[in-house]
């Protein structure tokens, strides 16, 4: 009889910075880190918040009505999805045979209105969809709308079942629970690089490691946290367009691989160096772990406590959403994560 197939995968966390308000140069640098990860036979790329051009920092930093040149710029640089950059990361993902979990500012097609999303591509470069951060945190309301339901989604994943959800989002334990319901394996979480913000120097990195490890038990699911740190490509794009400020500082970002008993497998790293944070996890590792603890299955109670989540379109581009083959392509179209 043939051996069963492996359920091991290689996994890495990417700690590094993009090339800040600089698409073009910033899907470069994402390429050429799949294709590195394809040499080193690394099976998932989670990505930071919005690697893709960058996390908005100014919006912390400078009062609003000086930030609206920023921001249009912002928009502009910001990717759509399906589009030119995102065909360019499948490629490079079918051609190292590497998935990746990449954090975008999408923008919603003929318009100016942006999401903080996360993009999920198969190793064959398949676009398996696109998650929506449903509630933009604090000032990131003046620079993204709010995602839907119909994007809360649990991929089918060629390397398991893969969902994620961008920074303070896992603050909502029902968006968390959503994913349990689905039957999440692994979750992707991107961060900005927090630590660095004026009063959040001795909190942010604590904050982040207790809702990683909360998350990896609670939904029994390996938890792949990347957050960038902070460059000098992003300081000085912020002091050659709107003047010094005191608020963001360089380095920060929180990187790791957490096992649903919230054992670090690789990390946490955090500060300038930019490297994979990388392990080995073993999903067969999920049956002892829900011997004891099962969210989807003898710990649901579903007779006492039940939860509601509206999965119906919200944008325009929701409904019956076909994403169209990467160059290269053989395989059919596949929808956005929707039955």
């Amino acid at each position: 009889m043939p051996a069963p197939a492996t359920r091991k995968r290689t996994v890495a966390a990417v700690h590094a910075a993009p090339v800040f308000m600089d698409t073009g140069a910033t899907v470069d640098k994402a390429v050429a880190l799949i294709e590195r990860a394809g040499r080193e036979g690394i099976d998932l790329l989670v990505f930071p918040e919005t690697f893709v051009p960058g996390y908005p920092y100014w919006i912390e930093a400078y009062a609003p009505l000086d930030q609206q040149g920023a921001d249009a710029a912002y928009a502009g640089a910001s990717v759509e999805v399906p589009g030119p950059e995102i065909a360019r990361v499948r490629s490079a993902c079918r051609r190292a045979g590497t998935g990746v979990v990449l954090g975008v500012s999408e923008r919603l097609e003929s318009t100016r209105t942006c999401f903080n999303s996360q993009v999920f591509i198969d190793p064959d470069g398949t676009l398996l969809g696109v998650h929506r951060k449903l509630q933009p945190t604090y000032a990131e309301r003046m620079v993204w709308a709010q995602g839907g339901g119909a994007t809360l989604r649990v991929f089918d994943s060629a390397l398991g079942r893969i969902g994620g959800l961008a920074c303070w989002e896992h603050t909502m334990n029902l968006a968390r629970q959503a994913l349990v319901a689905q039957g999440q394996e692994i979750h992707a979480a991107a961060w900005p690089g927090l630590s660095t913000m004026a009063g959040f120097e001795e909190v942010a990195d604590v904050q982040i490691d207790a809702m990683m490890k909360t998350h990896a038990l609670t939904a029994q699911a390996f938890v792949i946290s990347a957050g960038n740190p902070v460059d000098r490509t992003c300081l000085d794009w912020m002091a050659a367009n709107l003047g010094p400020q005191k608020h963001i500082a360089e380095g920060g970002g929180w990187s790791a691989v957490i096992h649903p008993f919230t054992q670090y497998l690789a990390g946490p790293h955090t500060g300038p160096e930019e490297r994979f944070v990388t392990a080995e996890i073993d999903l067969d590792d999920l049956n002892a772990v829900k011997v004891w603890v099962d969210s989807r299955g003898h710990y649901a109670r579903p007779e006492i406590l039940g939860l509601r989540v509206d999965h119906r379109p919200l944008w325009h581009d929701e409904t019956n959403h076909r994403w169209p083959m990467a160059p290269g392509d053989d395989g059919p179209a596949t929808t956005d994560g929707t039955d």
